[in-house]
């Protein structure tokens, strides 16, 4: 198991992105409970990111909450591309502030799943050089190589 750094959001202009707001009701004894449950994405722009589900009486509260089957293919792209995405996918990008990537959404549609899936391919990716330190080797070897070249 990993263990990570400790962020002190006081330190961070975050800012958050409503991705989705479900009606969702519980059948009771004496009528039907209606709440909200939000989808929120929270981002500083700069490499921190993450998402949160609230469920609460009214849409306000249930913004603000504490904190599958759905595949993301992200895939980077030149200057200039911007961010080719759909809604949720393109929530998490623009918070964690990448601008140029080409992505496309497979299997699930569920905003939950397809967040939790672009939150799993950006924590996958590994620093180029670490990589080259690891294989010992250096970064300019790796650098504009590629198996397609």
């Amino acid at each position: 198991m990993r263990t990570r750094e400790r962020i002190d959001p006081s330190q961070l202009d975050i800012k958050d992105n409503v991705v989705s707001i479900n009606r969702v009701t519980k059948v009771v004894k004496g009528g039907k409970n209606l709440s909200f449950s939000a989808l929120v994405v929270v981002g500083d722009g700069h490499g921190v990111v993450g998402f949160g589900i609230g469920k609460a009486k009214e849409v306000p509260s249930a913004i603000v909450g504490n904190f599958g089957a759905g595949s993301v293919l992200l895939k980077p792209a030149p200057d200039g591309t911007g961010i080719i995405a759909g809604g949720a996918v393109r929530a998490v990008v623009e918070a964690a502030g990448i601008g140029n990537i080409l992505t496309k959404s497979l299997g699930s549609a569920n905003p939950h799943n397809v967040v939790r899936a672009t939150i799993a391919g950006l924590d996958g990716l590994k620093d180029p050089a670490l990589i080259a330190r690891l294989r010992g080797k250096e970064l300019s070897d790796f650098v504009g190589t590629g198996a397609r070249n």
